[in-house]
């Protein structure tokens, strides 16, 4: 069995658009890739570790990940269940118009400064739009343009998204933190037992992870359940079944919650999304 499949979603000039999943069964280092192209890749299901020198970065639906060209990078799985991500590529002159100065390296050819920054829960919902819609056949190409350039645009602004600044001893902290909640989406987790996983004390790990992700654990681990739940709604005809096995203690919880982040109800992305019918 391959360890990666890739559909195609969208290829025109502007946009280049594919659907990349992993089974995961290379757990250790994987040999060193490099990418073609500068690219943005967010993952909407599972986690992985990408090992570029000595940065490692967890990669998961809180996240997007930048690829620049040429760069050489590995990857690994610490965590069964493998991973799927939407890999998104734009015209270059766009890309240079659409990021901030301050995130570009200087010079040609165009790269970005950091591995990877947090995305927010409308930004999200657009990548689950473009997902469902393309896999579909139900988004037109202009659309599919449209709401690609409105993701990159949104998952570089400084109000809608976020680049963690720390040392490697507090980012590594956080990111065994991260492993610990995305190990286990519906466990409803105590403090203390996520304490205990990462090896330091309850308060100490809630400073630093504000600190590093300027959001506070619970919130965290709340948008991973609900960046699944993007991804499953396709499959669920019964939602109240889908919070519960999110983690979520009632149908009105997780309704609440997924209205609170992405402005509709579950039922009203699955239409909007034509994911069931009216």
């Amino acid at each position: 069995m391959s360890q990666f499949s890739t559909a195609p979603l969208l290829k025109t000039k502007m946009v280049t658009i594919r659907d990349i999943v992993c089974n995961g069964e290379c757990r250790h280092k994987s040999d060193e890739e490099c990418a073609h192209r500068t690219s943005l890749v967010y993952p909407y299901r599972g986690v992985f570790m990408r090992h570029v020198g000595r940065n490692d970065t967890v990669a998961e639906a809180n996240q997007v990940l930048f690829f620049n060209a040429g760069q050489g990078y590995r990857i690994s799985h610490p965590i069964e269940g493998g991973d799927a991500c939407i890999d998104l590529a734009i015209d270059e002159s766009m890309l240079e118009e659409l990021t901030p100065k301050e995130q570009a390296q200087p010079g040609p050819p165009f790269s970005f400064r950091r591995q990877r920054r947090r995305i927010d829960p409308r930004a999200q919902a657009l990548v689950a739009l473009l997902r469902h819609g393309l896999s579909r056949n139900v988004a037109e190409t202009l659309e599919a343009e449209i709401l690609a350039l409105t993701l990159v645009r949104r998952s570089l602004g400084e109000r809608t998204s976020h680049a963690a600044g720390a040392s490697a001893g507090r980012q590594k902290l956080v990111d065994r933190a991260k492993l610990v909640l995305s190990s286990d989406l519906a466990r409803r987790w105590t403090l203390s037992e996520i304490a205990a996983e990462v090896g330091v004390s309850p308060v100490y790990l809630t400073q630093v992870f504000q600190q590093v992700e300027a959001t506070p654990l619970y919130r965290y681990q709340l948008r991973l359940r609900l960046a699944r739940a993007l991804d499953l709604l396709g499959q669920y005809e019964d939602l109240t079944a889908l919070g519960l096995d999110l983690g979520f203690s009632s149908h009105s919880h997780f309704s609440a919650s997924f209205k609170q982040s992405f402005g509709q109800t579950p039922a009203e992305f699955q239409r909007a999304a034509q994911l069931r019918r009216r």
